[in-house]
């Protein structure tokens, strides 16, 4: 531990600047005394100006003050003559503005030092934690790829067996997949964006709900964003809000391609609701024709389906369908806690 480290503890400690400052000045004054018959009379304020410099460097400015106030008082009344008296002539005015003048300049230096040691300190503090930030945010970024690269690996199994069941499809499946992982590049670019993640919640899925309108080339669809008045100022992990996105481009990308086969148009309405002790719905109903019999999307041998129901389990979440006037997807969900990084 160096000396300004010494020093920021007793001045962090008003027990012990105060203490020092009465410690050094009666120290200083029992030695001038000692000292009077050795000394002529024209040093007054030798042994006070180092308990002024010493108080001033480990007390701080407010204690060094008082340690100089006491010193210059105790050598104007016991050393300067006329002695034992506080009166006020030319030599002992210059005597005393030259001591104040000393001692004023050393604590205003000493002061300055430690005004400039504790900036370094705090520009210290905030480096390390920009490190720890840094290194964090690197960490979740390597987290963040592996998840990315598992995902693009399921999907491009999933597509395997697709064409494995139907080798036919092969060109198929392939557009099929490049598409998915061009959606899902797009969605990545939009989050690691700053100023998306600033976004309320609901102008990020409005946002969201028209790229994927504007990137399928579908005309007359139009998709309405429900949410109540709880969800005002909720926010998601990253991780969470990911995941969350992609199962509603796969669900708004579903219904475009089959709910409004052989109609001119329709609405696609997305929910999100608070369900409370941390359970969320996200919803994503159509007026569209409809499912012909009951979807279980555990069994379902569809790839959409598969892929949202791989999506929903990352969320903790379970899906369910509802078949009343088109097609209505219910996501029930409790985002699980991020990993520490």
């Amino acid at each position: 531990m160096n000396l300004f480290e010494v020093s920021a503890r007793v001045r962090a400690t008003p027990a012990l600047s105060w203490g020092l400052a009465l410690l050094t000045f009666a120290a200083a004054l029992s030695l001038r005394f000692a000292t009077n018959h050795i000394l002529p009379v024209g040093f007054p304020y030798l042994t006070f100006f180092p308990a002024v410099i010493l108080t001033a460097f480990f007390g701080g400015f407010w204690p060094g003050v008082t340690c100089a106030v006491l010193s210059g008082l105790s050598a104007w009344y016991w050393f300067i003559p006329p002695f034992n008296s506080f009166e006020v002539h030319p030599g002992t005015a210059i005597a005393l503005l030259f001591y104040v003048f000393v001692v004023g300049v050393d604590i205003a230096l000493i002061d300055a030092v430690h005004r400039a040691m504790d900036r370094l300190e705090d520009e210290r503090a905030t480096v390390g934690r920009l490190y720890e930030q840094q290194r964090a945010m690197f960490q979740e970024l390597q987290h963040r790829v592996a998840n990315n690269m598992q995902f693009v690996s399921s999907l491009l199994g999933l597509q395997k067996r697709k064409v494995m069941q139907d080798p036919a499809s092969a060109a198929a499946a392939f557009d099929d997949a490049r598409a998915r992982l061009d959606t899902v590049s797009r969605i990545h670019r939009r989050l690691y964006d700053p100023e998306t993640l600033k976004q309320p919640i609901r102008t990020y899925l409005a946002d969201l709900s028209a790229d994927i309108l504007e990137t399928s080339g579908v005309e007359n669809i139009r998709v309405e964003i429900e949410m109540g008045p709880e969800m005002e100022g909720r926010s998601f992990e990253l991780q969470h809000l990911t995941t969350l996105s992609l199962i509603l481009v796969e669900a708004i990308t579903n219904a475009l391609k089959h709910a409004f086969q052989g109609r001119n148009g329709g609405t696609i309405r997305v929910g999100l609701s608070a369900l409370g002790n941390g359970f969320y719905r996200l919803s994503v109903a159509d007026n569209g024709v409809g499912f012909q019999g009951p979807v279980d999307p555990a069994t379902s041998r569809s790839l959409g389906q598969r892929i949202l129901q791989s999506l929903a389990q990352q969320l903790g979440g379970t899906i369910r369908y509802v078949s009343e006037g088109g097609t209505r997807m219910e996501l029930d969900f409790s985002p699980p806690r991020t990993r520490s990084a």
